[in-house]
């Protein structure tokens, strides 16, 4: 979504929905996979009118929408999430987590130690503010069996010295991924875009040629690995535009409507 179908400043143009709908109408299906957590992906997913499997948290999450019914969900354990805390205490570096939701599953509770601009400034992003709280406490509850993801946020020499840490920590044993140039997530191994996108071609049958995955951030790779063509917008990182299929125009631009405007011809 960020830096993909939406455009800078987090905004869902009205030429975006219409080919999205337009996609829709002719029998295509659409879904969503986002590093964002649900609240924070509602009011696009309703304005673009999908139903169906959705992907959030990078995979963390899949929920069949709008009834809010879990397909999938991956926790990261308590023991690799203390350790992340403690990292951010060491560093003084601002760390969020997100906690399993409620009973509907549709709320994700978001908790950090620090009242932060960081903590503004997700808000401001993503439409969700973290509740304050003592994150050893809560992972101390026997009830919580670990959490959906935690995100580090500082500049990117501040995170490239986290990074190393948790990487002598843990190895490959924890997803550590960046999804834009201040967010460092920590997440279970067995989290991606991709695992999310392999279950809904399962559950829809789909093969590979029939899917087309867009994408601008390092967490959007797994996905162009499982998908049969993959676009990457203008803006993205070199690194995901060399290993697109294509390049479209950037988010500013409309690239992804752009693109389904010519290819499907709408």
């Amino acid at each position: 979504m960020d830096g993909t179908i939406l455009a800078p400043g987090a905004v869902l143009s009205e030429r975006t929905i219409r080919a999205v709908k337009a996609c829709q109408q002719r029998g295509l299906k659409a879904f969503i996979a986002t590093g964002r957590a649900i609240g924070g992906t509602e009011p696009f997913r309703e304005a673009l009118g999908l139903e169906g499997p959705m992907i959030y948290c990078n995979g963390a999450i899949v929920l069949d929408m709008p009834s809010g019914r879990i397909l999938s969900t991956t926790l990261l354990d308590k023991e690799s999430t203390s350790f992340c805390v403690d990292i951010s205490r060491e560093m003084g570096v601002y760390y969020q987590v997100f906690f399993p939701g409620t009973a509907d599953k549709r709320q994700t509770p978001l908790i950090a130690e620090q009242d932060g601009p960081e903590r503004e400034l997700y808000f401001t992003h993503a439409g969700m503010r973290a509740e304050l709280g003592d994150l050893k406490e809560v992972l101390n509850q026997p009830e919580v069996e670990g959490c959906i993801k935690g995100l580090f946020m500082a500049e990117p020499e501040i995170l490239a010295e986290v990074r190393v840490k948790l990487e002598a920590r843990f190895g490959k044993s924890v997803y550590l991924v960046h999804t834009f140039r201040t967010y460092l997530e920590t997440m279970n191994a067995n989290v991606s875009k991709g695992r999310g996108l392999k279950l809904i071609m399962e559950h829809y049958s789909l093969k590979r040629e029939e899917v087309i995955a867009f994408g601008d951030e390092e967490n959007d790779l797994p996905m162009f690995a499982a998908a049969g063509f993959s676009a990457a917008p203008a803006n993205a990182k070199d690194s995901v535009k060399a290993a697109a299929d294509m390049v479209i125009g950037s988010n500013a631009e409309d690239g992804v409507a752009a693109f389904l405007e010519e290819f499907f011809g709408l």
